[in-house]
C-alpha cells in the first residue's frame, strides 16, 4: 500500500487536556462569544475551546450538519456551544446571528474565524469569487463587529475583544492566491482600526499561522503528493513546511487556544497585536 493510501487527512480529535484553561472574570456563561467557520477546523476549535472555558458559545456555518457535530463535541468535554446556520455573505443573516446571541446573554467576544480559498492568477481570477471571498473575509467581519461593539460597550465594565483569523499571508504573499493574500492583509487592517478605537476597553487582535490540519488543508495532500510523485509526508515537510522550522502542522485547538489566551485575561495587553505562531516561516527566512 502506498503512503499517500495510509496517510491520515481526517481532522484531529480535539482531546480536553489539550485546551488550554484559564480562569477569566468575564468567563462565565450569561456572556456570549460569537465564533464563525464553527463547523470545522479552527472555527469549531476555538468555538469548543471557549466553551470548555465557561463561556456560552454562538458558534455559526453554512454546514448545520457539521456544526451540530460541534454542539455534541463540547457537549461531551462539558462545553456550551449553540449552533446557528447562517450565510456569511449576506448581511441579513449576519444581523441575525447578532440578534439571537444577544437574545441568549452578553455579547462579549466575536472570533471571525470563516475563510474560503481559491487558487488562481490574477488575470485569470473570476470576479464572482473575488467578491464572494470579500464578502466572507473582510465584510462580514467587518459588518459583525459594527453589530457587536455596541453590544460589548454596553455590557459589564463596557469591556470587549474581537479576534479575526488571519495568516502568514497576511505577513508575505504566496502566488496564484491574490485575494486570499488581500483578505488576510485586509483583517489585520481591521483588527488594528477596531484596536485604535477601542481605548483600551474593545480589544482587538489578529492570529497569524501557518499550514493547519483542517479538512480544507488536509484533503489536499494527496492529490498533491500524487502531482509531485512523492509521498503525502513529503509534501507536509517539504512544501507546505517547506518555509518553517517546524515540519509539522499546527492542530486546530493550537490555534482555538490562542483565541482563548487573546480573549482573557492573558491577552490584556494585545490591543491590535497580531500572535504570530509560524514556525518561523515569516521572520526567520
Amino acid at each position: 500500500m502506498g503512503a499517500d493510501q495510509t496517510f491520515d487527512i481526517n481532522e484531529p480529535k480535539i482531546k480536553k487536556e489539550e485546551i488550554l484553561i484559564t480562569k477569566d472574570k468575564y468567563f462565565k456563561p450569561q456572556n456570549v462569544a460569537i465564533v464563525t467557520g464553527a463547523a470545522s477546523g479552527i472555527g469549531r476549535a476555538t468555538a469548543v475551546g471557549l466553551s470548555v472555558n465557561d463561556l456560552t458559545v454562538l458558534g455559526t456555518d453554512l454546514d448545520e450538519a457539521r456544526g451540530r457535530e460541534t454542539v455534541e463535541i463540547a457537549r461531551e468535554l462539558g462545553g456550551w456551544v449553540i449552533f446557528f446556520p447562517a450565510d456569511l455573505s449576506k448581511d441579513e443573516d449576519i444581523e441575525k446571528i447578532v440578534q439571537r446571541a444577544a437574545q441568549i446573554g452578553t455579547i462579549k467576544y466575536l472570533a471571525n474565524i470563516a475563510g474560503i480559498q481559491h487558487i488562481n492568477s490574477i488575470e485569470d481570477f473570476p470576479m464572482e469569487k473575488y467578491d464572494l471571498m470579500q464578502r466572507i473575509m473582510v465584510r462580514a467581519p467587518f459588518f459583525l463587529s459594527k453589530l457587536c461593539i455596541p453590544h460589548m460597550k454596553k455590557s459589564e465594565d463596557g469591556v470587549g475583544a474581537i479576534g479575526n483569523m488571519s495568516s502568514v499571508h497576511g505577513h508575505m504573499v504566496t502566488r496564484n492566491k491574490p485575494v486570499y493574500n488581500i483578505t488576510k492583509f485586509a483583517l489585520r487592517g481591521l483588527t488594528q482600526s477596531i484596536a485604535a478605537e477601542g481605548e483600551g476597553k474593545i480589544r482587538s487582535f489578529s492570529v497569524s499561522t501557518g499550514f493547519v490540519k483542517t479538512p480544507l488543508a488536509l484533503k489536499q495532500i494527496p492529490e498533491q503528493a500524487r502531482q509531485r510523485g512523492i509521498t503525502p509526508e513529503a509534501v507536509v515537510r517539504e512544501v507546505m513546511m517547506g518555509r518553517s522550522q517546524i515540519k509539522e502542522m499546527m492542530s486546530p485547538i493550537e490555534v482555538g487556544n490562542l483565541f482563548t489566551l487573546g480573549f482573557s485575561w492573558l491577552g490584556r495587553y494585545l490591543i491590535g497585536g497580531d500572535l504570530l505562531f509560524d514556525g518561523g516561516m515569516v521572520k526567520t527566512y
